[in-house]
């Protein structure tokens, strides 16, 4: 099948606050479009604040697939988000409407963009604990100089410092005897994919950030995090060791005061919208379009040029 009969999918990345999820709304008005998300803290449910997710109003403008699809106590994996999402677009698409990929995980649309093939190899907690008290005991360098004994390849791209994800692929290999980095081929999906990334200058994005967690504050966000405590969640949790989240655990344990845990939040923002902006630059098809009122118009003719927005 050739390029152009695929059909069309469109990808909007951009950091935290940039402003997406609006755009998504009106973009999916525009193109008669449903909104895949690709945020890997916004499958929680209970997390509603402080991972920003579309309120009821955007929900309602707009079908939103992959939100509120598990329990902060529940695992949750690339392969896994990988197949909801591939679901949730051939539907779409059966529907005769456009699918739009929105969020701000990069590896989430990375992976998806350039068909992954990520292991499916179920989480191992004991060993998971096992090579985390080892690296505790000994540093995280222990387990880069394993790995780089059995998967070279791995261990370079992961680096010496990422802990989770050199536990992960220790995982894979001890699980199934061949190393993850060959178990990671990659088969494009069937789609024609425009990526579009949502730009701002970084000292507005700052304001940005800063302006949202005092509206997060507002909104309530202590309250969520003490209803997730009453639900016994712990701080070992991944999901409630995110951003927006583990900031205040030494607010509630009596050793930092609230008003610090928020401006950790902001500082922590920032520097995540950062490592957001080093994934983005390695998306294929990018586009980038500066945030603002004309950004929609602007995607939509970008597409209507490209032929992309014409669905079948």
């Amino acid at each position: 099948m050739s390029s152009s009969s695929l059909p069309p999918l469109v990808a909007l990345v951009g950091c935290t606050a940039v402003g997406k999820t609006d755009l998504a709304v009106e973009l999916a008005g525009r193109l008669d479009g449903e909104i895949v998300g690709a945020d890997s803290r916004q499958i929680y449910r209970y997390m509603d604040i402080g991972t920003a997710k579309p309120t009821p109003a955007q929900r309602d403008a707009a079908p939103h697939h992959l939100i509120d699809l598990i329990a902060p106590d529940e695992e949750f994996s690339l392969a896994r988000f990988q197949e909801l999402a591939l679901d949730a677009i051939a539907a779409i698409t059966a529907r005769g409407r456009l699918p739009l990929l929105v969020g701000g995980t990069g590896q989430y649309v990375q992976a998806l963009i350039e068909g992954w093939t990520v292991p499916h190899v179920p989480p191992q907690p004991d060993l998971r604990a096992e090579l985390a008290a080892e690296a505790a005991r000994a540093g995280v360098e222990v387990l880069s100089r394993r790995l780089a004994a059995v998967d070279p390849q791995a261990a370079a791209s992961i680096g010496p410092t990422n802990l989770r994800r050199l536990i992960r692929a220790l995982e894979v290999y001890q699980v199934t005897g061949v190393p993850i980095s060959l178990q990671q081929a990659k088969v494009p999906p069937p789609y024609r994919f425009t990526t579009v990334w949502l730009e701002m200058p970084r000292d507005r994005l700052y304001e940005r950030i800063d302006t949202r967690v005092d509206q997060m504050m507002d909104a309530g966000l202590v309250a969520e995090l003490r209803d997730l405590r009453r639900r016994s969640y712990g701080w070992d949790l991944p999901a409630m060791s995110s951003l927006g989240y583990k900031e205040f655990r030494p607010w509630i344990e009596g050793s930092a005061s609230l008003d610090l845990c928020v401006q950790t939040l902001k500082w922590n923002t920032h520097a995540f919208a950062r490592r957001q902006i080093a994934w983005f630059k390695r998306l294929p098809a990018l586009r980038r379009i500066g945030a603002g009122p004309t950004a929609a118009r602007e995607i939509g003719d970008l597409l209507a040029s490209s032929g992309r927005g014409v669905l079948p």
